[in-house]
């Protein structure tokens, strides 16, 4: 296996050649069609030909293309089902895997960050790597005091790497957009291009993570492996065995998938309240259930890994999203207006209909509105059809509202959520959480209430 390619002008020949080989294969398309056969057809076999050569080729080049498919991955659920099943298995290998980089190259990386005697730290190293993934991969060893730890080496050259392929998909997101539909591309590779430097910087990682681990130690529902050791390009982390997110997403049960979807909706909006931090990166490689509670007992807890990207929220979740989302549950259409406003999701050029921006917003808060709610590709292909149509009024809406800076890595997080929750088929009670965790939610009255009953022992509210 060759290195990382670094070269730019083999990076960006190699992407370039992606539009060509879409509009060589529409024109396929169209002779298929002048000799006889279906659309439908000839429609499947297009969307299976451009999955292969499209993920084969991010995959292989790791760095900034591999990051921009595995965030597009957890979206495939909004694809139509009769053209989702080329993209669901091109797409799922991008969530925890990548070809390594060879062992030789790997091994140099130890030695200058960890020092010539590098081998000497660990009683045991498995120079065949566990995960490989976009900038670094990860290999499984025993530390020098008999813990088992992951050890994550970056690739050399990652750094010019995440700017040459961002940059350069930029260049034809237009032609990316119809893959995912209701997705704008430009706005996904612009964020991704402004978390380059943190997600290079191990440190950073190992400071985010290192809270969790320490916030999180004893849940009864997430374990964060605490940091061992950080040196420049390779951070030592404890090791936690499980089964991937992928693997319960494709042959998972009913009782895993919705364990799987409530804990990963808790950590989603617990993690910002607890750690002032929101991990922002929630693809189905980043994630692992784990059998067995902290004392054994029965169960299913989320092991969460990857802690290179995150926002750091001080105040946890902003409480506009939790005060909008309760007004627009309580059908408060000049509420939610104003906040929406006053928060820069409308800029002042522009008036609509408060009666529609509502009409706009609720079935994508439908999971908000019920007990529990049974997410699924169905749902979510029916939610992005709905914006997608250019000729429906929500589309027409959508194009007008504005996402402030503040809110991006929010909103695309919160999106990839919804995305695994409805590859998992999970149901999950999310009103449960939003409630717990999501600041704004619940009305200060209530709230208030809350508080009261908790300060009395054996109170009962009264109704």
């Amino acid at each position: 296996m060759s290195d990382l390619p670094r070269k730019a002008v083999t990076r960006t020949a190699k992407l370039a050649a992606l539009p060509l080989g879409f509009a060589g294969r529409a024109t396929w398309g169209l002779g298929k069609r002048i000799v006889g056969e279906s659309a439908e057809i000839v429609g499947r076999e297009l969307q299976q030909r451009t999955a292969e050569q499209l993920f084969k080729v991010l995959g292989e080049l790791k760095g900034g293309a591999m990051k921009f498919g595995q965030a597009m991955s957890v979206f495939e659920s909004a694809l139509p089902e009769e053209v989702a099943g080329p993209y669901r298995a091109a797409l799922t290998k991008l969530q925890d895997a990548a070809p390594p980089m060879p062992t030789r190259t790997m091994h140099s990386v130890l030695a200058e960050r960890l020092g010539e005697n590098w081998p000497e730290l660990f009683l045991e190293f498995d120079d065949k790597p566990a995960a490989a993934a976009s900038i670094g991969q990860v290999h499984r060893a025993v530390w020098h005091d008999g813990r088992e730890v992951a050890v994550k080496v970056q690739y050399p050259g990652a750094g010019e790497a995440l700017l040459s392929d961002l940059n350069q998909l930029s260049r034809f997101a237009r032609l990316l957009g119809p893959l995912i539909p209701g997705m704008d591309v430009k706005p996904l590779i612009a964020e991704l291009k402004d978390r380059v430097s943190e997600e290079l910087d191990y440190s950073l990682e190992a400071q985010a993570q290192q809270a969790h681990a320490e916030e999180f130690a004893g849940d009864p529902d997430v374990v964060i492996p605490a940091v061992v050791h950080q040196r420049e390009q390779v951070l030592v982390t404890e090791w936690i065995d499980g089964v991937p997110l992928s693997e319960v997403i494709t042959d998972g049960t009913q009782e895993q998938r919705d364990r799987a979807g409530q804990l990963l909706s808790r950590f989603l909006f617990s993690g910002p309240a607890r750690t002032g931090l929101l991990h922002a990166d929630p693809h189905p490689g980043n994630f692992r259930l784990l059998p067995g509670g902290p004392d054994g007992e029965d169960g299913w807890r989320l092991g969460v890994l990857d802690f290179g990207t995150v926002d750091r929220l001080p105040g946890g979740l902003p409480d506009p999203i939790g005060e909008s989302l309760r007004m627009t549950l309580d059908g408060d259409a000049e509420g939610v207006y104003e906040l929406l406003r006053t928060e820069g999701f409308v800029k002042d050029s522009i008036e609509l209909d408060p009666d529609a921006v509502l009409d706009y917003l609720l079935p994508i808060i439908e999971p908000a509105q019920v007990e529990e709610f049974a997410f699924s590709r169905g749902w979510m292909r029916s939610q992005a059809a709905r914006i997608a149509d250019l000729r429906s009024p929500a589309h027409q809406l959508g194009k007008q509202l504005n996402l402030p800076p503040a809110y991006l890595l929010i909103h695309r997080v919160t999106l990839s959520t919804i995305g695994v929750l409805c590859q998992l088929g999970a149901t999950v009670r999310l009103r449960e959480e939003l409630e717990e965790w999501l600041p704004g939610f619940l009305a200060a009255d209530v709230l208030d209430a809350f508080e009261a009953e908790e300060s009395v022992p054996g109170a009962v509210a009264e109704a």
